[in-house]
């Protein structure tokens, strides 16, 4: 069975993972992974090279990405996506494409995708985000994809919903918690000797991205930020991963870097990888910022988490997580309020048991072994 991996970042590859691992290990697969989005970008640290350190040929590179962050750019991007993706299935022949998240960029290769009668499987379905338009991309990849793989029953019920076919929706949790089951983690010295970072510091581990819904307000959210971040320097070590590259996501980052550069207990990251991004997480203090791993991931180590305004509302909130509006009173003193809440290992994951590669392979394999 021919199987095609749509990965446009650093993000989806790392939750990609544990399945291309088990795809490019099983004879009945011919797995080739496409290659496209940031991950050829050196603006945002040329991801293409975790793929290859990772051991894997990203075999198809396809260079998708638009210049700048204005809403006309992102524009630009999705229909240079699709236009660079029409030539290319036009001429790669595919029994399964799998698509993974939200992004308007894997959204523009699943349409492109469309009018061939690609078959695609979309993992992560179901989920909302109402403070986001990358809510509209998913379901869009939902409504263009056979299978649509899900993490919880209730995301299980919202995706029947989209697509109106209960038989070719499969809840298996998140492949996420399959790599923090499955891989070895650096220890605290590790991951000094690595990047120089040492996380027997109090650490505050921040990654905002912009809000694309209302997106005129990024620039007030990002200076009401930086100065609770500010503030909080004084009793933590602050690592800041760089945001997307969405909407106003350039102006962020350019906030974000000045603000390095004057304060020295703040690091600035592209990227740690998915090893040592997790390590990071699993030894911080707590979490501040608007990303999904805040939600996913955090909640296997029933990690302390500050999510910050509207991106990720619809999505389900564990008991480590908590909400606060985007201003810097708010945060400073959700800060002070979650300090003295703690959560054991596992009291917060409701993502799967670690099997969910192996749930999606036995699904295929069960789906689609007669027909090859």
């Amino acid at each position: 069975m021919k199987v095609g991996i749509l990965t446009s970042s650093r993000a989806d590859f790392g939750i990609y993972l544990p399945l291309i691992k088990l795809l490019f290990s099983d004879r009945f697969f011919q797995p080739e992974i496409i290659a496209f989005g940031t991950h050829l970008s050196s603006k945002f640290g040329m991801t293409i090279q975790e793929i290859e350190n990772e051991g894997f040929d990203a075999k198809h590179k396809l260079e998708t990405l638009s210049q700048g962050d204005s809403s006309s750019s992102i524009a630009l991007s999705i229909s240079k996506t699709t236009a660079v993706f029409s030539k290319f299935w036009d001429h790669h022949r595919f029994d399964l494409v799998f698509a993974l998240g939200d992004r308007y960029e894997m959204m523009g290769a699943v349409l492109a995708g469309s009018p061939f009668n690609i078959t695609f499987a979309h993992i992560h379905a179901g989920e909302t985000t109402l403070g986001a338009i990358d809510n509209s991309y998913r379901h869009s990849i939902s409504l263009m994809s056979k299978y649509l793989f899900v993490t919880t029953e209730e995301y299980r019920k919202r995706a029947i919903e989209i697509i109106q076919r209960p038989n070719d929706v499969f809840n298996v949790g998140a492949l996420s918690i399959d790599n923090l089951h499955n891989e070895k983690l650096y220890s605290i010295t590790e991951f000094n000797k690595k990047f120089d970072i040492d996380l027997n510091k109090p650490t505050i581990l921040t990654t905002f991205h912009p809000e694309t819904i209302g997106f005129k307000k990024n620039e007030v959210y990002i200076k009401e930020i930086l100065s609770a971040l500010d503030e909080l320097s004084s009793d933590y070590q602050l690592i800041i991963t760089m945001p997307n590259s969405d909407t106003t996501g350039l102006m962020i980052r350019k906030e974000i870097e000045a603000f390095g550069l004057k304060n020295k207990n703040v690091i600035l990251v592209e990227s740690f990888g998915m090893k040592g991004y997790l390590s990071c997480m699993k030894y911080c203090s707590l979490l501040i910022g608007n990303t999904s791993s805040a939600f996913v991931e955090a909640s296997f180590f029933s990690k302390r988490v500050i999510n910050l305004g509207n991106r990720q509302n619809g999505r389900i909130r564990t008991p480590n997580i908590k909400t606060v509006k985007i201003s810097k009173d708010e945060i400073l003193k959700s800060v002070e309020e979650i300090k003295s809440k703690n959560f054991s290992p596992g009291e917060c994951n409701i993502y799967g048991s670690g099997t969910t590669a192996e749930s999606i392979i036995k699904i295929l394999m069960t789906q689609n072994k007669a027909k090859v």
